[in-house]
């Protein structure tokens, strides 16, 4: 579900856009205006969310990215294995298994409490708490 519709110039850091159909984190936004009648011009340097892969792309300013639904929920660590951990959500009680985040690898445990995003159906571990 895509949650509004932002131009290009409007792409601050921090900001999540959808850039060829996955989530992105902009890391950084240079907009050059062209001249008398050039529309302006906008290089866009973000990180992939699951991917953690940098992409820049130059686009018209008014190129529109579409800005995802990110949900934030809070688990509870059952069993880790090498890609995934098994965690139970704390406030619908559901079990699930999700893939994390790879600088999680050595540090996930049971009985941790962590913190999960649900980005369009996918979801992944991003932090401990």
């Amino acid at each position: 579900m895509v949650l509004r519709l932002i131009d290009a110039t409007q792409a601050k850091p921090g900001a999540t856009i959808t850039i060829d159909g996955e989530p992105f984190t902009v890391k950084s936004n240079d907009i050059s205006k062209t001249g008398k009648h050039g529309a302006s011009k906008c290089r866009i340097e973000a990180v992939g969310i699951f991917t953690q892969k940098k992409k820049v792309i130059a686009v018209n300013g008014a190129e529109r990215f579409e800005v995802p639904l990110v949900e934030k929920h809070k688990a509870q660590v059952l069993s880790v294995s090498d890609k995934s951990a098994s965690v139970m959500n704390l406030t619908s009680y559901e079990t699930i298994d999700l893939p994390f985040m790879e600088e999680l690898s050595g540090q996930l445990v049971a009985e941790q409490q962590v913190e999960y995003w649900d980005i369009e159906g996918k979801k992944v571990i991003m932090r401990i708490l």
